[in-house]
């Protein structure tokens, strides 16, 4: 693998106070990491460099096609000065993956696993403490090739950028309400609903747009075909607890695979919980809430980890889950994911890498 090489600022921020909220994705650190891709050569020059403009050529395929992919995890700080990333292996899978789906070239798993910890260390010292904070970290792919025509791009910019976060939602870990979506589609099976992409995000705008004006935190989609079957939030994938069963939906190529959602699984497997992967509909949902056996919701997502649904609305139908409150459930999966990530309940082998 290539040394990375690194370039520290001589001009740095000023970081944000210990007791000022910190409003997600508005402040960034001192430095980034770069890499660039050119076809017949690989992946060159990887390094660290200050947080700076990107010059592009306006004809860059980025800005016409749309060939891009993002990814999303977080760095924490332990109690015992430690920095903690949450299973980065499954972001990075799921970034090579989204790769493969926009045929970008993939990344070597050892640079980038590299990449994240020597920017990460680089800016250790930006990574907040108090509780309900983080450091975001955002990897991601553009084409750079200056060329209008639709083709794969022959080189790309990979680079990595850092931003300390407090709660996703103004909620924090009490409920949100989410809209149950039935106009707009934002994705379908053979499509790229599945790949980390901004076409996936920009598609839900619309919708997401209506459901703020009506109060609403997110919108929860439906597939694309049927119209009946439920997907995943913008930006979270969804579970239900109904009648003593968590049922989340299936993977099926228009879901994105949560890190997450993984996690979730898991856990409620170790714990005895009965967990089902399956086909779930909108009828269903409305059902299970007018007879009172929809016991919980929640989302998880890496920017949210998990968040409490206290109302569903679907069409002119509003349903309060839970009488509004976080649920039993939900609130054991918050503790202890927020407890493995912060490296103060240890979690099974390999979803805490440190940070050295």
């Amino acid at each position: 693998m290539q040394t990375i090489r690194i370039e520290r600022t001589t001009c740095p921020k000023e970081k944000p106070g210990k007791d000022n909220p910190l409003v997600f994705g508005t402040i960034f650190t001192d430095h980034m990491f770069e890499v660039d891709y050119e076809e017949g050569k690989g992946w060159l020059d990887p390094r660290v460099v200050p947080y700076h403009m990107l010059e592009l050529d306006p004809s860059a395929m980025v800005f016409h096609y749309g060939q891009e992919m993002f990814e999303g995890l977080k760095a924490y700080k332990a109690e015992d000065g430690r920095v903690l990333l949450f299973r980065p292996d499954k972001n990075i899978e799921r970034a090579n993956r989204s790769n493969d789906r926009l045929c970008i070239p993939r990344i070597p798993e050892d640079l980038f696993m590299e990449a994240i910890k020597t920017v990460v260390k680089v800016d250790e010292d930006w990574i907040p403490t108090k509780e309900g904070t983080s450091l975001y970290i955002r990897p991601f792919v553009i084409a750079t090739d200056p060329y209008l025509g639709v083709r794969p791009s022959n080189r790309y910019k990979f680079m990595i950028i850092l931003s300390p976060v407090g709660a996703y939602y103004e909620s924090g870990i009490n409920p949100v309400k989410i809209w149950i979506e039935d106009e707009y589609v934002r994705a379908v099976k053979g499509g790229i609903g599945e790949a980390k992409t901004g076409g996936n995000y920009v598609a839900s705008m619309a919708s997401q747009v209506k459901a703020h004006e009506e109060g609403y935190s997110q919108v929860l989609w439906l597939d694309g075909v049927h119209r009946k079957y439920i997907e995943e939030v913008g930006a979270m994938n969804i579970f239900f607890k109904i009648n003593g069963t968590v049922v989340t939906p299936k993977l099926n190529g228009s879901i994105l695979p949560g890190v997450t959602r993984d996690s979730v699984i898991a856990l409620c497997k170790e714990w005895g919980i009965p967990v089902e992967e399956r086909q779930i509909s909108v009828d269903e949902v409305v059902a299970a809430a007018e007879s009172g056996e929809m016991e919980e919701c929640f989302g998880t997502g890496t920017a949210a980890v998990v968040s409490p649904v206290g109302e569903l609305r679907y069409e002119e139908e509003k349903m309060e889950i839970g009488g509004g409150k976080i649920g039993e459930v939900t609130q054991r999966i918050y503790d202890t994911i927020t407890g493995i990530q912060l490296g103060r309940i240890e979690g099974p082998a390999g979803w805490s890498v440190e940070v050295k």
